[in-house]
């Protein structure tokens, strides 16, 4: 792995990468930085929470003083998990995204088996219907609660995710809460009203449940957005998909029989499904690590959708690509299955490390660099680029139920400067006659098609070139009057659905681009 390296004054390196006029060449990478970007690549880190879940610092304990209770914690079955879900959703509060905040909770490293999926669901759940839980939480409850009982709100919503998404017997759900209040002095005096609403959840809350619409669980600023761009029906249709666990897709390494796979995945109990791209689908894994082929290297974990936008670049064998922004790394595994010699370039240390810890489990090469992709300028123009740009991840809800309520409307603005620049800055990277495809897993209109007209507009040396539905394994509804892609949650609905990604494919003239 290789990172640029220091410069400026006394060889310092900011946040933001090197300064102007850093030196070009790359030096080994001797492992992560701390604290790396949460989305990788050029990605910001995520605005923090809007409307009631915003906490003022003033109304907090430093973490290590809030992480001691201040009265014993309670050892009996089930708690523990709860326990594991409430710190989660407090550091999601606090700005992490759900994966970091399930990596980071000393809880939920401490649970074992069934309690630590159990944890894993019972936080997706309780984010994903946020929404419609505090609606009806609002109706049971005779006037808001104080800012400073934030927590108590989230047992609330912890314990009514149990009742009416996860059909958790009354008496776990209501009695673990009630424990949960009690290990704290904060908290604690909310018990007898925490046991009072759980109670009458339990009771009349699944009716009230079934009367609730679909955008209840969308951001006011999102269902709009999404309205305009794909109509009422659209938009219903997408939160829908939101609502549901979604299903977990693989990618088959180049070389792998697929007919083979699925053979062995049904002979182990599976019921796998193959996608038209040749993905192949799992309703449900609990354990990724332990599903056959996941230590041999044949397969990496990737939604349909985001399997699509390597396709667009057609051939790639022996070409020199570029992957900017490359973490998780999903799309680099491809691009190197495809034969192609690939620099696999990412802001962020720790997200690369991943990236490598993928390549060798699939027993793959790579060149890795670490740095900021607006200022990685390479010695040698490139074949084509790949560019999943930062971006609002609205595309992902389904995957990641803590996006609508950890951003703000103001991010889009902040988010399509850049992608702005990268795009650019990715053209002038390219040979005359390569091709630059460009992707967001966003389903905002202003992060995709509308980044795609600019910058045809900007670059007069640019064409688009259409998709062929045969291109992206016949998805025709996918392709939209433009020949760009825009695949929806709610495409494929009969089969669990698909992630949310736009891309666009950009080819250079024989001069270079302005």
């Amino acid at each position: 792995m290789e990172k640029r390296p220091p410069s400026g004054p006394k060889g310092r390196r900011d946040d933001r990468g090197p300064r102007s006029g850093a030196r070009t060449d790359d030096r080994s990478f001797k492992g992560p930085r701390s604290g790396g970007a949460r989305f990788g690549g050029n990605k910001p880190d995520r605005d923090r929470p809007v409307g009631d879940r915003t906490r003022d610092p003033r109304d907090r304990k430093p973490r290590d003083e809030e992480a001691a209770p201040s009265r014993p914690l309670s050892t009996k079955p089930g708690v523990a998990a709860r326990r594991a879900v409430l710190e989660i959703l407090d550091r999601i509060d606090e700005g992490a995204t759900l994966d970091d905040a399930i990596a980071r909770t000393r809880p939920f490293e401490a649970l074992e088996g069934s309690d630590r999926g159990f944890a894993r669901l019972l936080a997706a759940e309780t984010l994903r219907r946020r929404g419609a839980i505090d609606h009806i939480l609002g109706g049971y409850l005779d006037r808001p609660l104080p800012k400073k009982s934030a927590r108590v709100m989230d047992i609330l919503r912890i314990a009514a995710a149990q009742l009416l998404i996860l059909d958790t017997p009354a008496h776990a759900a209501v009695s673990t809460s009630v424990e949960l209040a009690n290990e704290r002095g904060e908290t604690g005096g909310y018990a007898s009203l925490i046991n009072a609403v759980t109670r009458k959840i339990a009771d009349t809350g699944k009716e009230a449940l079934a009367k609730i619409p679909p955008r209840t669980d969308t951001p006011a600023w999102i269902w709009r957005s999404w309205e305009r761009s794909y109509g009422p029906n659209g938009a219903k249709a997408i939160t829908e998909a939101h609502r549901a666990t979604p299903p977990l897709d693989i990618t088959l390494k180049s070389g792998e029989d697929s007919d083979a796979w699925l053979a062995r995945f049904r002979d182990a109990g599976h019921e796998p499904l193959r996608l038209a791209n040749s993905s192949i689908r799992f309703a449900r894994i609990s354990d990724v690590t332990l599903l056959e082929g996941f230590d041999e290297g044949a397969w990496w974990v990737q939604d349909v959708a985001a399997s699509l936008p390597v396709k667009l670049l057609g051939d790639v064998s022996g070409k020199l690509v570029y992957d900017l922004c490359a973490a998780p790394g999903g799309k680099t595994l491809q691009l190197v299955s495809a034969g192609a010699n690939v620099t696999a370039i990412d802001k962020s240390g720790a997200r690369l490390e991943r990236v490598q810890e993928n390549l060798e489990r699939m027993n793959m090469k790579a060149r890795l660099v670490e740095e900021d992709a607006l200022r990685f300028r390479p010695a040698e123009l490139a074949d084509a680029v790949l560019l999943d740009a930062p971006c609002t991840a609205t595309g992902t809800i389904r995957r990641h139920p803590d996006i609508p309520w950890s951003k703000g409307e103001t991010v889009v603005a902040a988010l399509t400067d850049l992608q702005t620049k990268m795009i650019d800055h990715a053209l002038g990277l390219l040979k005359p006659g390569g091709v630059l495809v460009y992707c967001v897993c966003s389903l905002q209109r202003e992060e995709g098609e509308a980044q795609a007209k600019s910058a045809l507009t900007r670059n007069a040396n640019v064409t688009r070139v259409a998709i062929d539905p045969a291109e992206i394994g016949g998805f025709d509804k996918a392709i939209n009057r433009d020949g760009d892609m825009r695949t929806l949650p709610s495409m494929l609905s009969e089969q669990g659905g698909m992630d949310g990604f736009f891309a666009t494919r950009l080819l250079v003239g024989d001069t270079p681009a302005s």
